[in-house]
């Protein structure tokens, strides 16, 4: 971290001050708007500030470096849509229910507007930017992988499902959801799938799923 950053955040309000909420959402907003139409080299912390309306100051008090800042959008933007509570499993609940719920907002995720066009500048922009890209998949798809790992391994002990490797089968799970379709939309060859062909799309997943690792 460079002297000047260091005295940025030297010189930010008292330790243990309260943060404002609001400010922290508009800057993570326009951090996620900058990054999809500047790239990760292009956006500064400074174009967030003013896109934001808050100081610079502000910006390095929530998020102490621009590395720091894109992983909180990635994680910011799927918490609002897969929130951690979508990957509860209780004694008692419907394993295919609960593998249904994920599987929709899963859908509902990858195929939103800014999830096509963040990984289509992803494309673009990897081989200059690769730190972008593995800051994505850490913030987004590990992320998720890795929630979906422990609720395969929370069904198996509540002998819902018999899993013997959770990685692979959370891959399998999300990899038959995106199927040929996702690179599909991805170059343009046809449209994002409606709510109907989502439904459809998740219900044929689980079944398969779960014939393959039901107990």
């Amino acid at each position: 971290m460079s002297e000047s950053t260091s005295e940025l955040i030297s010189a930010v309000a008292p330790r243990g001050r309260p943060k404002d909420p609001a400010k922290r959402r508009a800057i993570l907003d326009a951090a996620k708007d900058l990054f999809l139409t500047q790239g990760f080299a292009g956006t500064s912390m400074d174009a967030v500030a003013a896109a934001a309306g808050v100081s610079k100051l502000t910006v390095y008090s929530h998020f102490s470096d621009k590395e720091t800042l894109f992983s909180a959008a990635i994680e910011a933007k799927c918490e609002s849509m897969m929130a951690q509570p979508i990957f509860a499993l209780e004694k008692g609940d419907s394993i295919a229910e609960v593998l249904q719920r994920i599987g929709a907002a899963f859908l509902r995720v990858v195929y939103g507007e800014d999830a096509i066009r963040l990984k289509r500048l992803l494309c673009v922009v990897a081989e200059r930017e690769p730190e972008m890209a593995q800051l994505f998949f850490e913030a987004g798809p590990r992320r998720m992988l890795g929630q979906m790992e422990r609720l395969l391994c929370r069904a198996g002990e509540l002998e819902l499902l018999a899993v013997a490797d959770p990685t692979a089968a959370a891959e399998h799970f999300f990899g038959m959801l995106l199927g040929c379709r996702h690179m599909q939309v991805l170059i343009g060859c046809c449209p994002p799938p409606t709510e109907a062909e989502i439904r459809e799309r998740v219900e044929g997943v689980v079944q398969t799923f779960l014939r393959a690792y039901g107990n």
